[in-house]
């Protein structure tokens, strides 16, 4: 019998989950054995899971897990250096050149499990078959905004932290505009037909944004590109991969520029194909933005894991996406887990 094991996340500010209450019963229902282990953090409370016949294990227990039970979390584990003997399920991070990346496929390799990366579980045209892009694009043009409402003010963006619901979200964007009166910013969004271009741009719509939408076919020449440095607000929502143009070189912020801020939501700084050339970290919810330059100022804000700013939304809908897949696991013959686990065992021969 295949089982399914829901660790808690160990990860400050993340609060989502890749399963509700509602998938444990279909998985249960299609002969999956489920283990939901207890959070006092997740958005969604434990006992749902229970009701839903699923079993409830302690907090971070999973190390002690059947050998057979496949791991499944959203963010990185905690990086202790032990051995990996399990099968997991997260985003690894590990397939671009990340340090960090390297260090994981290690113990992977020393502890004979395996990651299946869920930025790589793909259908056959290449397509991811579930993603929190919307609501990452979502949640960061709203940082992204904030971190422009705190410059008309002469200061840098203050910490954020997760709403109830999107609709909250909005009222307090909207009442941190009062201050800025009918003036608005611009935006340009590189990435605008995907998934997170699409929350990102939405968000800008609902707040009054004007947006300059580009995709593929604006950035085929390779760059250079002046025209985002004529807008306030730069989006790059695009993953990072071999081929990226540069869009905000290391000079960027020497220039002359109306830009001050770039929310890079795709965030990954530490990529050698990160498009975004002025900055080598992720920003944090404590401190959202990092200021690259002074006069003007130009800030980047790149939080890795924005759709925690709205998990209840966000975990919904990534869980309705990734279920099918779930309930295709211990089926034989090529799928989206053949798929990945090929993926990974590249990864691990090149080690």
């Amino acid at each position: 019998m295949t089982h399914l094991w829901v660790r808690a996340e160990q990860r400050e500010n993340e609060t989502r989950v890749g399963l509700t209450p509602q998938g444990t019963v279909k998985l249960i229902a299609a002969g999956i054995k489920v283990t939901v282990e207890d959070s006092d953090t997740r958005c969604i409370p434990t006992d749902r899971y229970k009701a839903a016949g699923a079993s409830i294990a302690a907090q971070n227990t999973w190390p002690s897990a059947p050998q057979d039970a496949i791991i499944f979390g959203l963010k990185e584990l905690s990086d202790d250096g032990t051995a990996l003997p399990h099968n997991h399920i997260m985003f690894g991070h590990a397939f671009k050149g990340q340090p960090t990346g390297k260090v994981l496929l290690e113990r992977f390799k020393a502890g004979g499990g395996t990651l299946f990366d869920l930025e790589y579980l793909v259908d056959t045209d290449g397509k991811r078959v579930a993603a929190f892009g919307y609501w990452a694009g979502y949640a960061g043009a709203a940082v992204a905004l904030k971190c422009w409402i705190a410059q008309q003010k002469g200061q840098i963006a203050g910490p954020v932290g997760p709403y109830p619901s999107s609709n909250h979200l909005l009222a307090d964007l909207q009442s941190d505009l009062v201050d800025t009166g009918t003036h608005r910013p611009t935006a340009l969004i590189i990435g605008a037909l995907g998934r997170v271009g699409t929350g990102a741009g939405d968000l800008c719509t609902v707040m009054g944004v004007a947006t300059t939408k580009w995709d593929m076919a604006e950035t085929a020449s390779g760059g250079p590109f002046p025209e985002i440095l004529r807008h306030d607000i730069f989006f790059n929502c695009i993953l990072a991969r071999p081929g990226t143009p540069v869009f905000i070189p290391a000079d960027t912020p020497h220039k002359t520029r109306k830009l001050t801020v770039i929310g890079d939501i795709a965030c990954d700084p530490d990529s050698d194909f990160s498009p975004i050339k002025v900055y080598d970290r992720t920003t944090t919810w404590e401190a959202p933005a990092l200021r690259v330059r002074d006069t003007p100022p130009l800030d980047v804000t790149a939080i890795d894991n924005l759709p925690s700013m709205l998990p209840v939304e966000s975990s919904e809908d990534y869980a309705d996406q990734l279920l099918p897949s779930l309930l295709s696991l211990g089926t034989n013959g090529p799928n989206v887990w053949s798929r990945a686990k090929s993926t990974f065992d590249a990864a691990i021969r090149a080690l």
